[in-house]
């Protein structure tokens, strides 16, 4: 009895060591975060102004802007949802649902595990050879989009399997016991109940490709630039234009590291005002990966 009782209170002290430990660890990183923020926002803030936003860099530290830098990563964004997203969801939604158990299979998924974990300089040179070189894409807008679609196409595809597998299998039987096809159960079934998995892992995918920054100068993404990329409307039919895709282009980080590397201090600031508008971006999106997942979970009763 004795014992019992001696291992009941080791137990119990262990746990505590290690609540303790757990808990200094994450305040220190939480201190961490707040003193970088804090500083951050006391050497930016000040420059954020209207002007900030709509004008272009400039080498007069009081009239540069992040106009160009926004506006690139918008469009480059756009590029990176719009082929990484559905390839990613559709990949995901076959190696779980269609794709058969065998050795084939499990090559691939343990080649797309290992995809995620690769440093994305690699794929900033993969889609130099492949997209600059190779299909004469140049460096542009759409090589800079398909490069980061290339870094986040893993994370997409596991975030849509981890996202299905969670469908408990009755919901399944039940809708093949009612004459369903397998599509038929695919589409109003598994698609609906898993959206708020996938948009997550979608959001979390977009929001690390938003600040990355070796894959996009590798693809040689402009360090300096003083104008915006040609308007996707135009003025005859069908009054849309695809030049934009081929203009060069430049990002928020790589103008965060043009204004960091000058000299001045006063492009110090203006980097920091950048970096917090970058990270407001990166913050809201991640903010609406939550609030995504937790009104889906709402909605579906199981």
């Amino acid at each position: 009895m004795e014992d019992i009782k001696k291992r009941i209170r080791t137990i119990k002290f262990w746990n505590s060591v290690f609540w303790i430990t757990g808990l200094l660890s994450t305040l220190v990183g939480l201190a961490l975060l707040f003193t970088l923020l804090t500083d951050l926002f006391m050497d930016g803030f000040p420059r954020l102004s209207y002007k900030f936003f709509t004008s272009f860099p400039s080498r007069f530290p009081d009239e540069a802007g992040i106009l160009s830098a926004w506006v690139g990563s918008f469009l480059v964004l756009f590029v990176t949802a719009s082929s990484a997203i559905p390839l990613g969801v559709a990949a995901g939604i076959y190696l779980e649902e269609y794709a058969g158990k065998n050795w084939l299979t499990d090559i691939i998924e343990i080649n797309i595990a290992n995809l995620a974990g690769v440093p994305s300089i690699v794929y900033g040179l993969l889609a130099l050879g492949l997209f600059v070189y190779f299909f004469k894409f140049g460096e542009s807008i759409l090589t800079g989009g398909l490069a980061l679609a290339l870094l986040i196409l893993p994370m997409v595809i596991m975030a849509t399997r981890e996202a299905i597998r969670a469908i408990p299998n009755s919901i399944r039987e039940a809708s093949y016991a009612l004459g369903a096809t397998k599509w038929q159960t695919v589409q109003s079934h598994i698609i609906p109940y898993s959206t708020g998995g996938i948009l997550t892992g979608i959001i979390i995918g977009l929001s690390r490709a938003i600040g990355e920054t070796a894959p996009i100068i590798t693809v040689g993404a402009l360090t300096f630039i003083a104008f915006l990329p040609s308007s996707p409307f135009s003025s005859e039919f069908p009054f849309v234009s695809f030049k934009w895709l081929f203009d060069p282009f430049t990002v928020m980080p790589i103008q965060m590291f043009n204004w960091v590397s000058r000299p001045q201090h006063e492009f110090q600031l203006n980097a920091a005002a950048a970096g917090l508008v970058l990270m407001a971006m990166t913050l809201l999106m991640n903010g609406l990966a939550i609030y995504i997942r937790y009104r889906f979970r709402r909605k579906i009763k199981w």
